[in-house]
C-alpha cells in the first residue's frame, strides 16, 4: 500500500517520536484529532447503532488508516500507505455488507513483502498470491483506491475515494461512505456528548508489534443522517455513536521489539444506565500470555475508572465461516470485579466476519447485545466486539483440517447415531411417512445401517471434494454460508464409494482403521455404502431452492452416478485384457494411457465436476462460470488421481508405505500405462510379468520401480498432471473475479500436485 499525504516536510518519525502526543490533563481534540507527524501508524475509527424511521435496526463501523512504509531517499520525508474499511450490519435481515479499499500501489508493496518471506507462510498460498498480485490487483473483498488519498495537516479531513471523515466547525464529525457497485452508502454526522477519554495507562497502550501507541476515545455521540442499501433510503430516527483515535510508532529501544504472534479481543458497550464500558486484551498465541489488557468504565457524568483485572472469555458454541473456515465465538462473558460488573455479550447474528488482507485473511467485528449486572443492578446495552488474529488456518493443510471438521459436523447432522422419530422417518423415507417405520427396531437400524457409514466418516478425510461445493458458491459471488449443510453430500458420495470399493478390492484398511466390511460384514457394508448415495438427497430435499435448480441438481447427480459406476465397472474389470496386444504392438502400448485416463475421469473427475457445478449453481453463477468450474474440477480430479498413482510408487522409495500396493494388487495404474508406451517390448514383458504376479516380493517391486525410473515415468506423470491443471486454469481464470476464494482454489491446485499424503 502507498499513498501521498499533503504535509510539510518532516524528518523520519524515529527522530521525532512522541513530541506531538497529548500532555497531562484533558485531551485537546482540536489538536489531537489531526494527523500526528511522529506516528508511523495512525487510525480514526467510529461506530454507531441506529434505529431508522421505519424502525429498522442497523449498525455501522468505519476505520481510516495511515501507515509509514518507507522514507524518500532524497528528502527523508515519510512515504505513507492508506486504507479504509467499513461495514454495515443489517440486524433485522442478518446481512453484513463490507467494503475494504487499499492503496492503489498495494500489489507492488504486497509483492515486495511476499518476496521477503513476510505475510504468508504457506508456499502454495504465497505462490498464488504472487501470481494474482502480478496482475496489478488485490484479492476481493479488498479493492484498490482509484485516486491518491488526501489528508490535510492543519485540520481533520480525510478523503479516500469519496469516503470522507471530516471535523466540522461546530465540533461534529462528518462521515460519508459509499460503494457504487454494492449500492451502499452512508451520510451521517457524529456530535460528541461526552469529553474524550484516555484508554490504557493514562492513554498509553502497546500495539500488536510492541509499538508505543496513544489511544483516546469519545464514548457517546449523537448521530443523525441516513444510510442507503440498494434502493432503500433509511433515515436515522435515533442513534448512538462512538469515536476512537489511535496513533504511535515503534519503541526507541530496538531490543524491546519482540516477535510475537499477538491476537486480541476488543469490546465497546453503551449501557442503558448512561455508562459506557470498553475493554481489550492482547494475547500471545504461542505462550497464551497477556501482552496487555485494560478495561475502562465511563459513568454518565463522564468520569473514568480503570482496571486491568478482568476476564473477557468466549462461552458456548462457535460459528464457522465457510469462506475462511475460521471459527469465532458468538457469545462472551465479561467480569470486572473491581467495578462489580458482570455481563453476557452476544452477537446479534453470527456472520459478521470481515475479510481483508489488511488483517489476513479476516477478523470478526460485529454488533452485539449485552445484559448483566453493575453494582447489583441489572443493566443492558449494545456495542461492538472485534476479535482479531485467532485464525489458525495458516496453511492449506490446516485449512483442509478445518474443512474436514466442519464436514463431519454436517454429516453428523444428516446422519446422526442418536435421533427421534421424525429423523428416523427422514432417513428411511421422508418426514411424516410414519407407516414405513411402523414396527422398525430403531436400535437395530442404527447398528446395521448408520454405524457402518459413521465408522468411516468419523475418521475424517481430506474433504477437498466437500470444499469444492462451498468454494464454487463463493467464487462466483454467492453466499456459501447458506450452503454449509451441503458439505455432507460430497462426503457421503465419497464414503459410499470407499465402503463398496473396499469390499470389491478386498481392502482391509481405510482411513487408518479397519474397512467397514471387516467390522460389519460384507453384506451390511455394501448396503450401507450404497445407501450413502441416497442419503445425500436430504441436502437437496431440504434446500431453499427453486424447483428448477433442484431438478438440475438431481439430473447432474444421476448423470454423475452413472459415470462413477461405469468407471468402477471398468476398474473392476481391469485392463489385463489389453495386455496381449500392448506387449506386441507399440501403438496399442501408447494408447493404454487413454484407458486409465478414462477410468480416472469417470470415477474421480466426474463427481468432482458435479460438486463444483452444484456450488456454482447455488452461488447463482453464469452458465459460463458453471461450465468453467465444472471443467476445472474435472481436471483437478484427474490430476489428483494421477498424483495418487505416482505417490503409491514414490511412497515405496521414501518409506511412506511399506509396499507399492498397486503393484502388489496387479493394477495397471497411470505410471504403469505410461511406461508401457515408452519402454521397449522386452522391458514391457518384464514389467507386465512382475505386475501380473501380484507379488509382495520387495526385490521384484524394486525392479519394476527401477525400470520406471530409468525412463523418468513418475516425473512425466507429475508433469502431465500439472499441464492438465494449468490448461484448465487458464480457461477458468478470466471467468472469475480475482478474490481470496479464487486465490485459495489456485493454491489448492499446486497443493494437490505436490502433496505427499
Amino acid at each position: 500500500m502507498y499513498f501521498k499525504m499533503i504535509k510539510k516536510k518532516t524528518s523520519p518519525a524515529s527522530d521525532s517520536r512522541r513530541f506531538d502526543w497529548p500532555a497531562e490533563g484533558p485531551v485537546d481534540i482540536d489538536i489531537h484529532d489531526l494527523p500526528h507527524v511522529s506516528s508511523t501508524t495512525e487510525w480514526w475509527y467510529m461506530h454507531t447503532h441506529i434505529t431508522t424511521e421505519s424502525n429498522r435496526k442497523l449498525s455501522l463501523f468505519a476505520s481510516f488508516f495511515i501507515a509509514v512504509i518507507g522514507y524518500d531517499k532524497k528528502n527523508k520525508s515519510p512515504i505513507y500507505a492508506h486504507s479504509v474499511i467499513w461495514a454495515v450490519s443489517d440486524i433485522d435481515k442478518k446481512e453484513y455488507h463490507t467494503v475494504s479499499l487499499v492503496d492503489k500501489r498495494a500489489p507492488k508493496i504486497g509483492l515486495e513483502r511476499l518476496n521477503k518471506g513476510e505475510i504468508v507462510k504457506d508456499p502454495y498460498i504465497k505462490r498464488a498470491a504472487i501470481e494474482m498480485l502480478k496482475k496489478g490487483v488485490v484479492p476481493y473483498p479488498d479493492e484498490l483506491l482509484k485516486k491518491e488519498a488526501v489528508v490535510t495537516p492543519d485540520k481533520l479531513s480525510l478523503n479516500y475515494d469519496g469516503n470522507i471523515f471530516k471535523k466540522q466547525k461546530d465540533g461534529s464529525y462528518l462521515l460519508k461512505l459509499k460503494h457504487d457497485k454494492l449500492e451502499i452508502s452512508a451520510d451521517i454526522i457524529f456530535k460528541p456528548r461526552k469529553l474524550p477519554v484516555r484508554h490504557g495507562d493514562n492513554g498509553v497502550v502497546k500495539g500488536v508489534s510492541a509499538e508505543d501507541m496513544f489511544y483516546y476515545f469519545i464514548p457517546q455521540c449523537d448521530v443523525s443522517g441516513e444510510i442507503r442499501i440498494k434502493k432503500e433510503r433509511l433515515k436515522i430516527k435515533s442513534a448512538k455513536g462512538w469515536y476512537d483515535h489511535e496513533f504511535g510508532c515503534p519503541p526507541k529501544n530496538k531490543e524491546s521489539k519482540i516477535e510475537k504472534d499477538v491476537s486480541w479481543n476488543w469490546v465497546a458497550l453503551q449501557l442503558n444506565n448512561g455508562c459506557e464500558l470498553t475493554a481489550y486484551d492482547l494475547i500471545d498465541l504461542k505462550t497464551n500470555e497477556s501482552c496487555g489488557s485494560y478495561s475502562i468504565l465511563i459513568d454518565k457524568n463522564g468520569k473514568r475508572r480503570q482496571s486491568n483485572k478482568f476476564t473477557l472469555k468466549p462461552i458456548g458454541e462457535e460459528w464457522t465461516s465457510t469462506r475462511t473456515f475460521a471459527s469465532y465465538p458468538v457469545k462472551w462473558l465479561i467480569e470486572i470485579p473491581e467495578f462489580k460488573f458482570k455481563a453476557e455479550i452476544e452477537s446479534s447474528f453470527a456472520n459478521q466476519e470481515f475479510g481483508t488482507v489488511i488483517s489476513k485473511p479476516a477478523f470478526w467485528e460485529g454488533h452485539v447485545k449485552a445484559s448483566g449486572t453493575f453494582q447489583g443492578k441489572k443493566i443492558n446495552g449494545q456495542g461492538y466486539v472485534e476479535r482479531h488474529g485467532f485464525i489458525k488456518n495458516n496453511s492449506l493443510k490446516d485449512f483442509l483440517k478445518a474443512v474436514s471438521y466442519e464436514t463431519l459436523k454436517s454429516v453428523k447432522k444428516i446422519v446422526p447415531v442418536s435421533f427421534g422419530q421424525e429423523k428416523l422417518e427422514e432417513l428411511v423415507s421422508r418426514k411424516g411417512n410414519k407407516h414405513l417405520t411402523d414396527g422398525l427396531d430403531k436400535e437395530a437400524y442404527i447398528n446395521t445401517f448408520i454405524k457402518p457409514i459413521r465408522e468411516i466418516t468419523d475418521r475424517g478425510g481430506k474433504s477437498w471434494r466437500s470444499y469444492a461445493t462451498i468454494a464454487c458458491a463463493d467464487v462466483v459471488g454467492g453466499n456459501s454460508q447458506k450452503a454449509i449443510d451441503w458439505l455432507a453430500l460430497p462426503e457421503l458420495m465419497h464414503v459410499g464409494s470407499l465402503i463398496v470399493d473396499d469390499v470389491q478390492d478386498r481392502s482391509h484398511i481405510r482411513r487408518g482403521g479397519p474397512a467397514a466390511h471387516k467390522i460389519h460384514g460384507e453384506a451390511t457394508a455394501i448396503n450401507s455404502g450404497t445407501a450413502c448415495y441416497f442419503i445425500g438427497q436430504i441436502c437437496i430435499y431440504e434446500a431453499d431452492l427453486s424447483a428448477e435448480k433442484k431438478v438440475q441438481i438431481y439430473n447432474w447427480y444421476f448423470e454423475t452416478m452413472r459415470a462413477c459406476h461405469s468407471g468402477q465397472a471398468m476398474d473392476i474389470y481391469g485392463l489385463d485384457y489389453k495386455m496381449p496386444e500392448v506387449l506386441n504392438d507399440d501403438k496399442a502400448a501408447r494408447l493404454l494411457c487413454r484407458s486409465v485416463y478414462s477410468i480416472h475421469r469417470l470415477k474421480s473427475a466426474a463427481p468432482a465436476s458435479y460438486l463444483a457445478r452444484i456450488g456454482a449453481l447455488l452461488g447463482d453463477g453464469t452458465q459460463e462460470q458453471i461450465d468453467g468450474l465444472g471443467n476445472y474440477y474435472e481436471a483437478l480430479g484427474i490430476a489428483f488421481q494421477i498424483i495418487d498413482d505416482t505417490l503409491n510408487l514414490k511412497g515405496f522409495e521414501d518409506n511412506l508405505k511399506s509396499k507399492a500396493e498397486d503393484i502388489t494388487a496387479g493394477k495397471i495404474t497411470y505410471p504403469i500405462a505410461k511406461a508401457m508406451g515408452l519402454i521397449n517390448k522386452q522391458e514391457r514383458r518384464r514389467l507386465w510379468e512382475i505386475v501380473s504376479l501380484k507379488t509382495a516380493d520387495l526385490e521384484l517391486i524394486r525392479e519394476a520401480i527401477t525400470l520406471l525410473n530409468k525412463y523418468g515415468v513418475i516425473e512425466l506423470c507429475e508433469k502431465e498432471a500439472e499441464n492438465i491443471l494449468d490448461k484448465a486454469w487458464k480457461k477458468l481464470d478470466p471467468l472469475l473475479h480475482d478474490s481470496m476464494v479464487k486465490l485459495n482454489l489456485r493454491a489448492f491446485s499446486w497443493f494437490v500436485l505436490q502433496r505427499t499424503y
